[in-house]
């Protein structure tokens, strides 16, 4: 029977790179790129080739291939298998690039910084610490050659072969034959007996001089290039001449070495050191120290190398969410490094947490999501967000926190084109639905609108026609005035998804009731909407072929064009001029703005500007037009009705003033100022009437609720005061009154569908009809107010002198 002998190179589990070594050091290894057979994870392979004739060598090898093996350090290369045979050595290392070649591709990419070689330098002197203090062990080989750098931007000392012991039992120091080596041996070894050295760190800190020389000027031509620094860093020239003085005794201990240069002011003393050592320790850090460092490391990042972040602070962040509880704090330098990372990356090392966070039912982690959306959902796939993302987000809409109601309603803009067909037009619309109709945060409200204005491209088509004219119906008849802005905007946002009846019919009643309406932003972009839908009209009457190209979109599944337009809204969406989040966590609300711009209506030309006022009037509604004593009464039911001002969020009426501050005095505006007419002799197309209103529109106007209602300054004449032109007296009553009246009957709660509401017949109703009933239950009102202040009155009686009056 015969047996073959099995080949140790062939069954070794690790296997070289066909390329060629890749600069390997002076001595006897050479180094190759390798990878682990059975995971294809790098490595470095050192490989000895034992020659005939030079078994001195192949003892120094040999020696280095155990102290390798026994030595364990964070700045020692990292041993990880080896295999030795009669022709060859082979030890295998995490993988790692020799310190010259990292060099030379930092410098010439321009990304060698200085922070960067202080904390390589800051390794190898500790790792020196580590041989001599601990180990006593005298490494007698630092140089260039002896320092490798790992993917993370860590140094590692190597370079091993000629290690003794410094207590002498195990010999002198080997001789190692190498003319490249010698060099960097220090002028009291010149004699070759080494008596003159009096401190057993001596040498190798004389070395390490002339491998800080060579970091900032290249290869030692000679040892006489020592005494000039070049460009050695002025914090580092005091202790660099400290190692390379010619006196042994005074060159410093490793650790003294380490502890001047990390002085105040220092070489070492750096924001990037003290990160790296923070997270050397991080795992015995308090959770009070570990938060706060969370904390200030995003500032940090951007001026940090980039290596160093994918590959050191990500898994440090990743183990601190995963096992140290570190909470939402990790998100922001979270998001920050994984921009460094490729979309495979970041699949395999962020998706899976991002995915883990949204399950998580901590407030703080997921306002936190919501606020950062847009830096990882590119990463995201529709499976994931329709199956683990979309069900937790949809909690947020019915969290009793509005600050999580309106990011969760401002977060659709982002998910919307990744949802399917069920959780988009079913599930979503749902919720749109109950939030514009019972929540009882105006900005909410209004933000819901506004997003559905976003998203309406995304829609089917026979949820379109079902949800979109009811929605932004709904939305002029809300008691928020940015609300009703919002709905008239909708309309002009999704223009090309309204066939021309629903135009005619549906969409133009509603904007000219509007035109009555008591805040003159609202009136504004009323006017400037029935303008745009008109011109579409007359244009398709001129010319009834254009119809099918008009209507295009109607039917359409979706709508690619409207779809880009939505996105570039998207940074309305996630950072709201005046966000109810933002007011919500700030420990002090901010003043309102000075000035808020209001929309004003066009001026024809030949007409002189109209002169400012000098203090403009505060808003008034129809509300105000009642006698004050009314209002003083029913102050305190109002008060109980709302209690969101004993929460102390932070007034929500500051920035809506600023919107709604100025009412329009129509006596003189009214009938001097003229909307300028639109030439519509030809078709064209009616987009350049959607852009500039849309540069003119205000999606991003206060959310806040308005104010309650002040009495007007003396002097102020009432709308009910002014003859309008009209056959009847001015004391018939006001108009808007009647408006106001009916949107405070709209607040109160509707049903959550859409599709149930029948708004053409509120607008066919007699106007005329609305106001007499509404003057009526004023008088009404007043004259049961005047009665119960009677009966209170009557009940107290007089008092008399002296006396006390018991209840």
């Amino acid at each position: 029977m015969w047996f073959f002998a099995r080949d140790p190179v062939r069954d070794f589990p690790f296997e070289l790179s066909p390329e060629p070594p890749e600069g390997s050091p002076p001595g006897p290894w050479a180094l190759h790129r390798g990878r682990k057979k059975a995971t294809g994870s790098p490595v470095s392979i050192f490989v000895y080739d034992v020659k005939p004739g030079a078994e001195e060598q192949t003892q120094v090898a040999k020696a280095a291939f155990k102290r390798l093996k026994t030595l364990r350090h964070p700045n020692i290369l990292a041993y990880i298998d080896g295999l030795e045979t009669e022709k060859c050595l082979h030890v295998v290392t995490e993988a790692v690039t020799p310190l010259a070649a990292y060099l030379k591709a930092r410098t010439e990419t321009g990304d060698l910084r200085e922070m960067a070689l202080s904390w390589g330098l800051h390794q190898i002197v500790k790792a020196l610490s580590f041989l001599v203090n601990d180990c006593s062990l005298i490494h007698n080989n630092v140089c260039m050659a002896a320092v490798f750098v790992d993917r993370a931007g860590e140094w590692k000392l190597g370079g091993l072969d000629y290690m003794y012991s410094a207590q002498g039992n195990g010999g002198g120091p080997p001789r190692k034959g190498v003319p490249e080596l010698e060099q960097y041996d220090p002028p009291e070894l010149a004699d070759g007996s080494g008596k003159a050295v009096r401190e057993k760190w001596s040498a190798d800190m004389w070395r390490l001089g002339c491998l800080i020389w060579e970091v900032f000027n290249g290869p030692l031509p000679r040892a006489a290039a020592l005494r000039n620094p070049g460009k050695i860093p002025k914090s580092l020239v005091p202790h660099y001449c400290e190692l390379v003085g010619a006196n042994p005794k005074v060159r410093p201990n490793p650790a003294r070495f380490l502890q001047n240069c990390r002085a105040p002011g220092g070489f070492m003393n750096n924001r990037f050191v003290e990160t790296n050592l923070f997270l050397e320790e991080i795992q015995i850090k308090e959770p009070a120290e570990k938060q706060k460092f969370f904390q200030e490391l995003s500032k940090s990042l951007d001026s940090f190398p980039e290596d160093f972040c994918r590959h050191k602070v990500l898994p440090q962040l990743l183990t601190a969410f995963e096992f140290g509880n570190a909470g939402a704090v990790v998100l922001t330098p979270l998001f920050k490094v994984g921009k460094f990372l490729s979309a495979e990356e970041y699949q395999q090392k962020i998706v899976p947490v991002v995915v883990k966070m949204f399950s998580s039912t901590d407030r703080a982690m997921r306002i936190r999501l919501l606020q950062q959306m847009e830096q990882f959902i590119q990463y995201l796939d529709e499976p994931t967000v329709n199956t683990q993302i979309f069900p937790h987000v949809v909690h947020g809409f019915l969290d009793t926190n509005p600050a999580i109601r309106e990011q969760t309603v401002k977060s659709m803009l982002l998910l919307a084109p990744k949802l399917n067909e069920a959780n988009l037009n079913v599930e979503l619309m749902k919720h749109f639905a109950r939030l514009q109709a019972k929540d009882e945060q105006g900005p909410i409200r209004c933000n819901t609108t506004v997003c559905l204005g976003k998203i309406g491209s995304y829609l089917s088509a026979s949820t379109r026609h079902r949800v979109l004219t009811s929605a932004f119906s709904r939305a002029t008849k809300d008691p928020f005035a940015p609300s009703r802005v919002a709905g008239v905007l909708g309309f002009a946002a999704t223009h090309n998804l309204y066939s021309m009846t629903d135009c005619a019919h549906k969409i133009l009643p509603v904007l000219c009731g509007l035109t009555v309406d008591p805040e003159k932003s609202v009136r504004d972009q009323a006017f400037k909407a029935i303008r745009s839908f008109l011109s579409k009209l007359e244009s398709v009457s001129e010319d009834p072929t254009q119809l099918a190209e008009v209507e295009k979109d109607v039917h359409a599944a979706s709508s690619p064009g409207v779809g880009g337009a939505a996105a570039s809204w998207a940074g309305w969406a996630v950072t709201g001029v005046s966000s109810l989040t933002s007011k919500l966590i700030r420990a002090h609300p901010v003043a309102a703005p000075a000035e808020t711009s209001v929309p004003q209506r066009p001026m024809p030309e030949g007409l002189p500007a109209p002169t400012p006022a000098p203090a403009p009037a505060p808003a008034t509604t129809s509300g105000h037009w009642e006698t004050q004593e009314e209002a003083k009464d029913t102050e305190e039911d109002s008060s109980a009705a709302d209690r969101w001002d004993d929460e102390d969020w932070g007034s929500l009426e500051q920035e809506a003033e600023s919107v709604l501050a100025q009412q329009d005095d129509w006596s003189t505006g009214g009938q001097s100022s003229q909307p300028g007419q639109t030439s519509n002799s030809g078709y064209k197309s009616p987009e350049s009437d959607w852009s500039s209103w849309e540069a003119e529109g205000s999606w991003e106007q206060a959310w806040q609720e308005p104010s309650p209602p002040e009495p007007p300054p003396e002097g102020t004449r009432l709308a009910s005061e002014y003859n309008w032109g009209g056959p009847e007296p001015s004391d018939k009553g006001d108009p808007f009154a009647a408006l106001s009246a009916r949107r405070e009957a709209a607040a109160q709660p509707r049903p959550d569908s859409w599709g149930d509401d029948n708004w053409e017949g509120l607008e066919t109703e007699s106007r005329q009809a609305k106001a007499e009933l509404a003057r009526k239950k004023r008088e009404e009102r007043r004259r049961e107010m005047e009665a119960k202040r009677a009966e209170k009155k009557a009940a107290k009686g007089p008092m008399k002198l002296g006396t006390r009056k018991l209840n």
